[in-house]
């Protein structure tokens, strides 16, 4: 007796995604993603959390959400509360893509300021998307405790997430401007600077903020 033709596609995809070739998983992605399957859900979601293939974790992430919401939401709630730190990563990467505002209460505090550097970016790029309508400044205050953060590709993503919340953030901008770390005074002030203008780059704003702050203080002293 042959095994039905659904039956044996889901076969080839499960043994694709286990391959030891990138390529072929990426393959196994697209297929699973082209054909949803909802009992390949859960295997999806795991091997995003083990995945170590950039291209092929983002093939995984867009196959999940050829699924209904309803479906992976939950699943992937779950994941945000990994101890594996790419587990929750990218999780909270696939609800972002996925828009449902059914899970901004899961964008804990904890999460916004995850000692994972990928985890928190994740988090910062998810909070902006779902955060309902008139809790933005409050989002605001909680990123803003991260400012000074890390190197420069995560003090990029910290000041996209803020400048993607808009003028609700120039507040909270302005206060960590005193703050007693020169660090987060240069990155709040090259915040506002991208916020006023997004041509400027962030490496020139960075700079430039550091100038600023250095000369505050010297004036200060």
């Amino acid at each position: 007796m042959t095994m039905p033709e659904q039956d044996l596609g889901m076969t080839r995809a499960l043994e694709g995604l286990e391959d030891g070739r990138s390529s072929v998983r990426l393959r196994a992605a697209l297929v699973v993603g082209t054909t949803p399957d909802p009992r390949l859900i859960d295997t999806l979601v795991e091997r995003c959390a083990i995945e170590p293939d950039f291209y092929v974790r983002d093939m995984l992430t867009w196959a999940l959400t050829r699924y209904p919401a309803s479906m992976t939401v939950p699943r992937l709630l779950d994941e945000v509360r990994s101890q594996r730190a790419q587990a929750r990563s990218q999780a909270l990467h696939t609800l972002s893509k996925i828009g449902d505002r059914r899970a901004w209460p899961a964008i804990t505090r904890a999460l916004l300021s995850d000692a994972d550097d990928e985890v928190a970016r994740s988090a910062w790029r998810a909070a902006v998307v779902l955060v309902p309508e008139g809790e933005e400044p409050e989002l605001a205050a909680v990123l803003s405790t991260q400012l000074g953060r890390g190197e420069r590709e995560t003090q990029l993503s910290l000041s996209r997430a803020l400048i993607a919340l808009g003028e609700v953030i120039v507040p909270t901008l302005r206060a960590a401007m005193t703050h007693p770390d020169a660090r987060v005074r240069a990155h709040a002030i090259a915040t506002e600077r991208l916020l006023r203008d997004p041509d400027a780059g962030f490496e020139f704003a960075i700079e430039e903020a550091k100038r600023v702050v250095a000369l505050g203080t010297s004036q200060e002293g």
